[in-house]
């Protein structure tokens, strides 16, 4: 591998549109033994509180993230790179944006299963500060396998702790 390949690339990450399913699609083909289909993206993001993001390299698109918004945390359905972009930042910058979505007050939590055979995803998850807090015994229906339910806690900071709090967001919960 060329130093070039081993570089970080800085993407643009924007919600998903119609027009980026091939790139997506592709991505999930290359990247799952047991892949998403179209109808199952569609199907997903259809669902109101579901939500698509993609990440873009020069107008390519080079990974994608699907997840859930529930009313105190952020649980994440589908997440991958391109090969071709693996271990150059583009999920670290991702999740980073998922992350910033977290608050004391509102979501403070973001929740994922991942296959017990997918290491190099468990590790991932692991650097980026998740954990995983329980096994999903035979949790796929494609194929005999567990999972493992990992999660990520929002760590305040004083900056976040020292910002005024909306009386009805404390009410509400």
């Amino acid at each position: 591998m060329s130093t070039q390949e081993q570089q970080d690339v800085c993407v643009h990450i924007r919600w998903m549109i119609r027009r980026d399913m091939a790139g997506v699609l592709e991505i999930e083909k290359l990247g799952f033994e047991f892949s998403w289909s179209e109808e199952d993206f569609v199907r997903c993001l259809r669902q109101r509180n579901c939500i698509g993001m993609v990440c873009e390299y020069e107008e390519r698109v080079v990974g994608f993230m699907i997840y859930e918004l529930h009313k105190n945390r952020i649980h994440v359905l589908n997440f991958a790179v391109h090969p071709d972009f693996s271990r150059r930042g583009v999920g670290r910058q991702m999740m980073d944006k998922l992350i910033g979505k977290l608050s004391s007050q509102r979501r403070n939590r973001i929740m994922l299963e991942v296959r017990e055979t997918n290491l190099s995803a468990q590790l991932f998850f692991r650097s980026m500060g998740f954990r995983a807090i329980s096994v999903l015994r035979d949790y796929y229906d494609d194929a005999i396998e567990d999972a493992y339910l990992m999660q990520y806690r929002f760590q305040a900071t004083i900056v976040d702790t020292q910002l005024p709090v909306n009386r009805i967001s404390r009410l509400a919960g």
